[in-house]
């Protein structure tokens, strides 16, 4: 029988309602959320470590990075043969793509959670442990990189996103959908994902902003980082890469100070491409040095320009790296 390290780090999964404030607080170890699933012990042999129980908005960067330096740790022991991290919804897909980016191992890495806690009626942890630890026992999913299983759903790490606040339906992959789906006593995987890379990194550079357009934003923010000045900045545009006239200065302003500015679409689907040629555009954006994020969402651009910064800080090398896939 395969084994399975689980990695609990807190989030809705490993809460419980507490009477004092009438609200969900972390109050669930990971040995709980296991024997919560007996049935567990049909599908793999599982370990747990903990590594927090938080929820996952007051995680930091760091905190991710070390979560990533668990698991690669996890990943090496020979006896183990897959990985399931427990994590808070709000930010597991910034986690789920940090170790796509960082983990350097074949073995199945899936990271799950609930939006229900442990003292709801309809808690949704147990099926989504049982569901990820199937998942990370099975050789359908050897070499796909780090993925997202909730509702019993597989998602590619690149590629799932939250999309609802509280349906547990909320991790969808827009417009190219799931890449397998776990059955009662099977997984199954439908398709592969085209886009893993790996980098090996000791550290994440972590001074860096996502900006997301509105009507009517100006470079005010863009001129604090400018001053500041800040490692990297992320700008969510409109479309498929168009932002605010005053927006266009911002960032001309932060390119002038040497500061690296990934453009990404605010957008669940898509890439940022240099179709329009009026101001404000993609297009009138790359002579200032700006990189295309191509389908990333700002949150992920984020976490790989973090990523790529401890790699280099060469916005020709930048660009060759967010256009590696």
């Amino acid at each position: 029988m395969k084994k399975v390290v689980v990695v609990t780090t807190g989030g809705t999964i490993a809460m419980k309602l507490d009477p004092a404030t009438g609200g969900l607080i972390p109050a669930v170890s990971g040995d709980d959320l296991l024997a919560a699933v007996p049935v567990l012990k049909n599908f793999a042999e599982v370990e747990v470590v903990e590594t927090s129980n938080v929820p996952s908005g007051h995680l930091l960067p760091e905190d991710q990075f070390k979560i990533a330096k668990t698991v690669e740790r996890e990943a090496s022991r020979t006896d183990v043969d897959g990985i399931v991290v427990t994590h808070g919804t709000d930010t597991l897909e910034e986690t789920a793509y940090l170790l796509d980016l960082v983990v350097d191992t074949d073995k199945p890495i899936c990271v799950t959670g609930a939006m229900r806690g442990a003292s709801d009626m309809s808690w949704d942890g147990p099926g989504n442990i049982l569901a990820a630890v199937q998942a990370a026992a099975s050789d359908e999913m050897i070499g796909q990189g780090a993925a997202i299983v909730l509702n019993n759903e597989i998602h590619a790490a690149r590629e799932g996103t939250k999309t609802h606040s509280v349906n547990t339906d909320t991790f969808q992959s827009p417009y190219w959908g799931s890449i397998g789906y776990v059955y009662d006593d099977h997984v199954v995987v439908r398709r592969h994902s085209l886009c893993l890379e790996k980098f090996k990194v000791d550290h994440l550079v972590t001074d860096v902003y996502d900006i997301k357009c509105v009507s009517g934003l100006d470079d005010y923010l863009f001129d604090c980082l400018a001053k500041k000045p800040a490692a990297g900045i992320v700008v969510e545009a409109f479309g498929c890469g168009n932002v605010p006239l005053k927006v266009m200065d911002g960032i001309k302003e932060c390119r002038e100070h040497g500061i690296p500015v990934v453009l990404t679409s605010r957008t669940y689907g898509g890439k940022v491409v240099p179709i329009y040629g009026y101001k404000g555009s993609a297009r009138t954006l790359l002579p200032y040095g700006v990189i295309l994020a191509d389908e990333l969402t700002g949150q992920k651009a984020r976490i790989k320009l973090m990523v790529a910064l401890a790699v280099t800080n060469d916005n020709d090398e930048l660009k060759k790296i967010f256009h590696s896939v």
